[in-house]
């Protein structure tokens, strides 16, 4: 008796499989999205085409993208910190007055706005599951206390909205030397910014994507009673989000404060707005438990393009923010239509 025949695969339906996944990943549209934005600028802006800018375009990407990567792991555990932009200048603002107000080395200011940072973090996710109120208003709480005690305690110590100079004074060249380093690769000058945002782009894409507390992060942000039935520890995950959130802002300002040697007091304000599109952009949805580190990265590398992108072509840089509209729109169809399609899968 003969074997029953293998039915053969129709590749149609292989191709079809294989479509619907590419268009499954989160951050698709971000790198669409990327590409679209480099070609137009190629194409209108010849000072784009410069190798030379390539590092300016790159540093304007980092500056959102260093804590895009914060943002983008706590969207996908489904909560918004809105209070990134000014714990950033926070957290330079206390290594600078530390340091100078005591008359310390500028390393013991490093590490005490390193302590900061942590702790406003670790506030903001403790405040969050003590009291149970959206992370929207708990943070929103924060952004004004953070930007009122930047404005008030600069002109209390200093005396005025920006922070002392501290670059005569011990420790400062060494710390420089760690947050603020430059180097040329031919005509390409990649500042310390940059390198730190891949490292960190690099580490917690692997935390995301290959650990178990990567699980933890889609499990809370998808359901977080449903982690918590089975054995997720959502209290400890989420604060430790906030935590990181915290650290990415200290590693932010501390590139600030050390590049331009002063800190402003108004400076972040609007910025964590900036950081949340970024996230979008690159596939985080607002409801949580879905998203890209990747996807972050390259939706920060879509605003630096389209900022510098704007100056090259001569454009009027009041559009800069027309366009920020329009791309969190048009991501948060795109991730939606990806999020069915990953469902579908």
């Amino acid at each position: 008796m003969s074997a029953p025949a293998t039915p053969e695969t129709d590749d149609r339906v292989e191709a079809k499989g294989a479509v619907n996944l590419v268009l499954a990943r989160p951050e698709v549209g971000a790198l669409i999205g990327a590409v679209v934005v480099a070609v137009l600028f190629l194409a209108v802006a010849p000072s784009f085409r410069s190798a030379g800018n390539t590092g300016t375009i790159l540093y304007a990407a980092a500056a959102i993208g260093v804590m895009a990567v914060g943002v983008s792991l706590l969207m996908v555990g489904g909560e918004f910190d809105l209070s990134t932009g000014v714990a950033a200048t926070a957290s330079g603002i206390t290594a600078a007055l530390v340091a100078w107000n005591f008359g310390l080395n500028v390393w013991v200011g490093v590490l005490a706005a390193l302590v900061f940072s942590l702790l406003v973090g670790a506030f903001n996710g403790w405040l969050l599951m003590r009291t149970g109120l959206p992370s929207f208003l708990v943070t929103l709480g924060t952004f004004f206390i953070l930007q009122g005690a930047n404005l008030a305690v600069t002109r209390l110590v200093g005396g005025t909205v920006s922070t002392p100079t501290i670059s005569d004074m011990a420790g400062y060249e060494s710390a420089r030397s760690v947050f603020a380093w430059e180097v040329n690769l031919g005509p390409v000058s990649i500042k310390a910014l940059v390198v730190y945002w891949v490292v960190l782009v690099v580490l917690a894409t692997l935390v995301l994507q290959r650990s178990r507390i990567g699980n933890w992060i889609f499990a809370v942000g998808g359901d977080a009673e449903a982690a918590r039935a089975v054995g997720v520890p959502v209290k400890a995950v989420k604060i430790g989000l906030f935590v990181f959130v915290g650290f990415c802002a200290w590693v932010l300002g501390m590139h600030l404060l050390f590049a331009y040697q002063v800190m402003q007091s108004a400076e972040g304000v609007g910025n964590e707005f900036i950081y949340i599109i970024a996230a979008v952009v690159g596939g985080c949805l607002l409801t949580g438990g879905y998203g890209s580190v990747v996807g972050a990265a390259l939706g920060a590398l879509i605003f630096g393009m389209t900022q510098m992108g704007i100056n090259y072509a001569g454009w009027n840089v009041d559009w800069f923010y027309t366009f920020l509209g329009v791309m969190l729109l048009l991501a948060t169809l795109v991730n939606t239509f990806v999020q069915k399609k990953a469902g579908g899968r």
